[in-house]
């Protein structure tokens, strides 16, 4: 235990600060995710299921664990992290919730969905989109990290149309600069739509584009609905892997509080809204602790529900953990768990152990802030309502907009919040009319 408490304040002394989390985190996390494939499947198999994972098409639900193996996915994974980790680290030395929450994100989606080859794009449109009005890029790096939720729209170009190579590859690259260019200006417009109760602004901004561009392909007759393909079966060593994750950043945060969780439960106070850095507002410590937290509690509902750990769950654990920084916490996802679970018992079209009930679940908590603002029931309606929306939105955009739940979490609150608030109003004015009358 000695040994233990001194590697983890030496791990603490390096990557943390009081309000801050270094960029150099993210290398030793992509060091794990690299490690994690090579121990478990061999090199020749392994290269040979990466080659298959960059030519995948790649929309959703693209599991990974099935295109290219497990070894295979966990070294995309890392790669991902790698680039994203070398790109923070020259316009940010140390990292708060919303940058720990994107490329946690990233990481995550790189199990199903994204990879080297389709992201690179996005990161250019953006780039340029900061030459263009002269502005320095670590401004819109976070916006740029998030834009990769249409990076199926590279891939599907590229490759799924069955065009020559020299035309597909330099057409889906073309589009996926023109969306990295334009999706920060969108952004900032659509946060307005929801009133920052949707986590997932960027994916309900995804969604509208990857509809514009489902809509002109299929006009024009182009391939657009993909098969996909999942993993049906548990592999007990990818548990173990992520289960290790959570434990590693609970043992560092609780190290770094000075041995203790004191503090934890007024971070479970905060309602979460947008924008709401636990990073700034509770210390590095308490975050890590608090996405460790979450990690194992996702963890503990698939084991519960018996569902499969497949790429597009894994994904989905790890998007819960990075928002853990970035406003979610125990105390305000439960009830829009509770609301999207019990609404799924309900409904005649999906059983809650099946992938896409469990994805709603781990992914709906993006209306945590409004369970957190409004209060638990808010929270529980809110879930349920999701759980009926997100299954149809999907068909809209065909998959091509990785952040599904996020479009639909943008229609949840931005037709809750303002009922909502007026109901909160007029409580307002009902107990201030109560406390003057009585004095």
């Amino acid at each position: 235990m000695h040994l233990l408490g001194t590697v983890l304040e030496h791990l603490d002394a390096y990557f943390l600060k009081k309000n801050l989390i270094s960029s150099n985190f993210l290398y030793l996390l992509a060091l794990f995710f690299i490690v994690c494939g090579l121990l478990i499947q061999p090199l020749p198999e392994l290269l040979q299921g990466y080659w298959q994972i960059l030519i995948a098409p790649s929309n959703l639900l693209t599991d990974y664990f099935a295109v290219g193996g497990y070894g295979a996915t966990f070294v995309n994974a890392g790669i991902l992290m790698l680039l994203n980790a070398f790109m923070v680290s020259r316009h940010a030395k140390w990292m708060t919730g919303p940058l720990f929450a994107a490329l946690f994100t990233v990481t995550g989606f790189a199990f199903f969905g994204k990879n080297l080859f389709n992201t690179i794009p996005f990161m250019m449109g953006a780039w340029l989109y900061t030459k263009f009005l002269s502005i320095p890029f670590k401004k819109v790096l976070l916006t740029a990290l998030f834009s990769t939720a249409l990076s199926p729209v590279v891939s599907l170009v590229s490759f799924g149309q069955g065009l020559p190579l020299a035309w597909g590859i330099p057409l889906g690259y073309a589009l996926g600069i023109f969306v990295g260019f334009v999706v920060s200006p969108i952004a900032s417009s659509f946060l307005r739509f929801h009133l920052g109760f949707n986590l997932y602004n960027l994916g309900f901004t995804s969604g509208v584009l990857a509809m514009v561009v489902a809509s002109v392909m299929r006009s024009f007759k182009l391939a657009v609905e993909v098969e996909n393909i999942q993993v049906t079966v548990n592999y007990g060593p990818v548990f173990g892997f992520v289960i290790l994750l959570c434990l590693f950043l609970i043992l560092m945060g609780w190290s770094a509080n000075r041995f203790s969780f004191k503090g934890y439960r007024a971070l479970n106070h905060e309602a979460g809204t947008s924008v709401t850095d636990f990073v700034l507002l509770h210390g590095s410590a308490l975050t890590l602790v608090n996405v460790g937290i979450l990690g194992l509690l996702a963890i503990a509902y698939l084991i519960a529900l018996g569902g499969v750990l497949n790429g597009p769950v894994m994904g989905g654990i790890l998007t819960v953990m990075g928002f853990a920084a970035f406003g979610k916490h125990p105390r305000n996802v439960t009830p829009v768990v509770l609301g999207i679970f019990l609404m799924q018992h309900f409904m005649l079209t999906h059983d809650p152990d099946m992938t896409s009930a469990i994805l709603a679940v781990l992914f709906g908590t993006t209306l945590a802030p409004i369970a957190g603002h409004y209060g638990p029931l808010a929270g529980f309606l809110a879930g349920a309502l999701h759980a009926t929306l997100v299954n149809n939105v999907g068909g809209v955009h065909a998959g091509l907009n990785l952040y599904n739940n996020g479009f639909s979490g943008g229609f949840v609150a931005a037709t809750m919040a303002p009922v909502l608030e007026t109901i909160a109003e007029w409580r307002r004015d009902r107990a201030e009319r109560s406390r003057i009358s009585e004095s």
